[in-house]
């Protein structure tokens, strides 16, 4: 399975996204991340979260969407955009037929410079909890429409419990 993780920075959640499903799924998936507005180096935040959790940020780059797109690229079977603003452009063509689920993750990035490591935090932990569990998924059996709902139900559900807990 390959996952194309979607923000329109591809600076920070998107990152983050990539290295949880790769580090996590131990080759059972081989997850990307791009954004439709590059910005062109990976956020510092992000990349002293993932040292912080023991994940390798070795070779992580911000890079565009493009690269994804067209008959030399990787066949994509699920795209998640992170941030709204990438979830509501208009995405070049994948190779392949991917399921297509939106994530509305808050942008740690935007948090002031005290609220930063908390608002890294907090993405961190909201993409882990919802990456563990599609990883749970017998992912490659599902048919289409059952693997797009279970990633967006998988969402909602978090999505929901988080609310709770605030």
């Amino acid at each position: 399975m390959h996952i194309l993780v979607l923000c329109t920075g591809n600076s920070c959640r998107s990152i983050l996204a990539e290295v949880l499903f790769n580090e996590l799924g131990r080759g059972r998936v081989t997850a990307y991340s791009a954004g439709s507005n590059p910005a062109g180096e990976v956020n510092p935040g992000a990349i002293a979260k993932l040292q912080l959790e023991g994940h390798s940020t070795s070779g992580l780059e911000s890079k565009s969407w493009d690269r994804f797109a067209g008959s030399n690229a990787p066949v994509i079977d699920i795209v998640i955009t992170v941030c709204d603003s990438a979830a509501g452009e208009s995405c070049p063509i994948w190779n392949g037929a991917p399921v297509t689920v939106h994530w509305g993750i808050p942008d740690p990035a935007d948090a002031s410079a005290e609220d930063m490591d908390a608002a890294f935090d907090l993405a961190y932990s909201q993409l882990r909890r919802r990456i563990e569990q599609v990883l749970e998924l017998p992912l490659e059996s599902l048919d289409i429409r059952y693997r797009k709902d279970s990633l967006q139900r998988i969402h909602d559900a978090a999505t929901a419990a988080e609310r709770a807990t605030r």
